[in-house]
């Protein structure tokens, strides 16, 4: 059985659900290195008898949407620092790339080090917010395409039961 018009409605949802969830990025400035902007990706995988919509993005993708619970400031997250701090030079790149460069109480910069060290301390204890740029999206989209889907399914099953008869028919 072909699923076209299933097909048509997973391709404008994925389409919609990764064009929402890149702008939330964008306005939630969560896309400073864009590398988890551009790593948003949907897939429809299929055969013959099913179809499958897999979304795909960085791994800390997941962390930034649903959020990570602190050792002092709880989210409600499914994610939590517990024992261990994230590691401070993975912070590296975004700190350079947001421009940030505090000063010490003499108003002297601090090293790079110390900056990172600062945010990874402060990540451990207050955690990540959720921000949902990708779960909000998502939900909404199915809520949008649910009656579509059911549609959609509905006109293949009846062109493959119409393309049935008419074979079965042609056999006679």
């Amino acid at each position: 059985m072909r699923f076209d018009k299933l097909n048509n409605e997973l391709k404008a949802f994925r389409d919609y659900v990764i064009k929402q969830a890149r702008t939330n990025l964008t306005k939630l400035k969560k896309n400073s290195s864009k590398g988890l902007y551009d790593s948003l990706k949907g897939t429809i995988e299929g055969g013959k008898d099913d179809l499958s919509l897999i979304f795909e993005m960085e791994f800390y993708g997941q962390f930034q949407d649903l959020g990570v619970d602190g050792k002092r400031v709880k989210h409600g997250a499914p994610f939590s620092f517990k024992d261990k701090m994230p590691p401070p030079s993975a912070l590296d790149k975004w700190i350079v790339n947001k421009g940030i460069a505090p000063r010490d109480k003499q108003g002297r910069f601090m090293t790079r080090k110390q900056t990172q060290f600062m945010i990874a301390r402060g990540i451990f204890l207050k955690g990540i917010k959720p921000s949902l740029f990708f779960t909000k999206p998502f939900e909404d989209g199915v809520k949008r395409a649910g009656k579509d889907f059911q549609r959609a399914l509905q006109q293949d099953v009846a062109i493959y039961m119409d393309e049935t008869i008419k074979n079965s028919n042609s056999k006679r």
